[in-house]
């Protein structure tokens, strides 16, 4: 297998378990064992929990673990999907579009949903295992969402647009 082949075949695998929501244990399996791991999530630390701090390391209070366990803690997500994969074997680089609903699971914002755009960059050690996991996303949905103020911020809009 080429090493694009094994690098795309990797993202893919992580991406799809991501997408069915699998557990944190398989999840984890994605990752390197060899290298030091660390997720992102871009964007402005106090509009979500799980946003603008890296999370490293298999365990611990800001560790990969944590990230996700964040994540299933806050929100729920359906129909997500991939595409658009740019492959980048020099520096062992995956890039991919991602698009799912949203849900915000806790709190003021119980409830609220919007659909969503992002991208994954992801980064591979030599065994086609994820060391860093990058991800840039809607944190000002997320926010609103998490404040139960996304549909009044909606019907604004359509009132401003009549």
């Amino acid at each position: 297998m080429s090493v694009r082949a094994r690098l795309l075949a990797s993202a893919q695998a992580l991406c799809d378990a991501f997408a069915s929501q699998a557990t944190l244990d398989d999840l984890l399996s994605h990752f390197s064992t060899t290298h030091q791991i660390t997720v992102i999530e871009y964007g402005e630390p106090c509009l979500a929990p799980f946003l603008g701090r890296p999370f490293t390391g298999r365990s611990g209070p800001t560790s990969v673990s944590t990230y996700f366990s964040l994540l299933q803690k806050y929100l729920k997500y359906e129909n997500m999907s991939f595409s658009e994969w740019v492959v980048d074997t020099e520096s062992r680089k995956v890039c991919t579009k991602g698009s799912a609903k949203f849900t915000w699971i806790e709190g003021d914002g119980e409830g609220q949903a919007w659909d969503e755009e992002f991208v994954y960059v992801l980064d591979f050690d030599d065994e086609g295992k994820v060391t860093d996991y990058k991800v840039w996303a809607d944190s000002g949905a997320a926010y609103l969402a998490r404040h139960g103020e996304l549909s009044t911020k909606r019907k604004e809009l359509e009132a401003l647009q009549k």
